[in-house]
């Protein structure tokens, strides 16, 4: 790859992944009425691995020759796939309403940044703890008109779960699966998840599923979008940046998400959640490193 060319993908990758992974409280609402929320996630860690198996298979990839390696790949994955989106459907069917989760889960990057300081030894300098900090006041503004404090118990541990599953996730994924073929890693990783899942759905959820074209949609647009689409963008960023880098953009999420709820759903979009997605941004672009860390 050109000098060029790597350089436009790092400037457009980001964003793809932004716009992306904001779609997910999107696919979250038009599913969620037709099934229960780990049963909804199960179809789609099953689909997913058995599409991306077939890629693999098709394209020769290079799999795992190790264990250890393999269980490196288990682990990430349940921790980004299993808690984190188990978390975020957990809480939202629940009660608990799209911007509240998305404030919580919005408080990844500090988390991640503190975490990447001590596991990874990634420096952060006064700036850049400044920018994570307008983050935390953009994602406020965004979505305080929208969020309902909640005393129901489940919904709440649900999304802190989610939180802590997608900021350790994303670091575990750094440092022991940064050269795992894609592929191969997401066949691994959502069989993994699926094989969880299975006594879970039998367990504790037994509600059929509805199978109309509003859930048929979500479910596809989870699937190829989301899990192969915004998954694949996000372990490129963690394989080609330092990892708080890559934390900042989910300061965007909250952010974007309103605006698609407002295109899509009239939900309303004020001058303060305006003024938020502007810290926002100024707060991304401050937090980014001017050089990425070197992998560890």
């Amino acid at each position: 790859m050109t000098t060029a060319a790597h350089a436009r993908r790092r400037l457009a990758f980001p964003l793809l992944f932004v716009v992306l992974w904001s779609t997910g409280f999107i696919a979250a609402k038009y599913g969620l009425p037709y099934a229960p929320p780990l049963t909804f996630l199960l179809y789609r860690f099953a689909l997913v691995a058995a599409l991306m198996g077939v890629v693999a298979l098709a394209s020769r990839a290079t799999w795992p020759n190790t264990r250890r390696q393999v269980a490196h790949i288990v682990v990430a994955g349940w921790l980004v796939h299993g808690v984190y989106l188990g978390g975020v459907f957990v809480a939202i069917a629940n009660g608990m309403s799209a911007g509240m989760a998305a404030m919580l889960v919005g408080l990844q990057p500090i988390l991640t940044v503190l975490l990447a300081r001590g596991w990874l030894g990634e420096r952060v300098v006064p700036r850049q703890w400044l920018g994570l900090a307008l983050g935390v006041a953009g994602v406020w503004l965004v979505v305080w008109h929208k969020v309902a404090f909640t005393d129901n118990a489940t919904a709440l541990t649900a999304v802190l779960l989610a939180l802590v599953g997608i900021s350790i996730g994303t670091l575990y994924q750094k440092r022991h699966c940064s050269h795992v073929d894609l592929r191969c890693g997401a066949v691994i990783q959502f069989t993994g998840c699926a094989i969880v899942y299975v006594p879970l759905v039998f367990f504790f959820e037994h509600a059929p599923v509805r199978w109309t074209p509003q859930f048929a949609f979500a479910l596809g647009w989870a699937v190829v979008v989301l899990s192969v689409g915004a998954i694949s963008l996000l372990y490129w960023l963690l394989r080609h940046g330092a990892a708080s880098n890559v934390a900042g953009l989910f300061f965007l999420v909250p952010a974007v998400t309103a605006v698609m709820a407002w295109l899509l759903f009239d939900e309303t979009l004020g001058a303060l959640a305006v003024a938020g997605m502007v810290l926002i941004s100024a707060g991304v672009a401050m937090a980014r490193q001017t050089r990425d860390a070197p992998a560890p």
